[in-house]
């Protein structure tokens, strides 16, 4: 699938419930047309979050047919989005996009819960992490780490 990338977006107002998960248009665009590509009718966009990567958590997405009991669903523009509840709690009112650059495409979460990313976009921390950023490398190569 395509990388997964974070960059910031700008704080909900005080007083403003933040909405479970968005999607941009574009985003959306090019989930429907990988979805029709490789002939998923029927399933959803399932967006999660694992331990590991540079800052201590990373992103994933999946194309996905199951939805469990616990699931969160969200419909925008015609594309199910599925998250589970330990995810949500790092993601909330995240948006997801789709950039194409000179230097390539892919999918982008401004995520307003990371407090820290890696160069790399891959990867990110919030404020509720255990485990700071302590500085030096990551590893991954991005040299980008802040």
């Amino acid at each position: 699938m395509a990388d997964v990338t974070h960059t910031d977006l700008q704080e909900t107002p005080a007083g403003v419930e933040a909405p479970i998960l968005t999607m941009t248009a574009t985003a959306a665009d090019k989930v429907r047309a990988l979805l029709t590509e490789r002939n998923l009718p029927n399933h959803g966009l399932r967006v999660f979050v694992q331990g590991g990567g540079c800052s201590g958590l990373s992103y994933g997405m999946a194309f996905e047919e199951n939805i469990y009991p616990q699931d969160n669903i969200v419909e925008t523009d015609g594309i199910r989005l599925i998250i589970d509840p330990t995810s949500l709690m790092y993601m909330q009112g995240s948006e997801i996009d789709f950039v194409d650059s000179l230097m390539g495409g892919g999918f982008a979460i401004n995520n307003p819960n990371a407090i820290s990313s890696c160069g790399c976009g891959h990867s990110f921390r919030t404020g509720d992490d255990a485990a700071a950023d302590a500085g030096g490398g990551c590893g991954c190569g991005s040299g980008g780490c802040h």
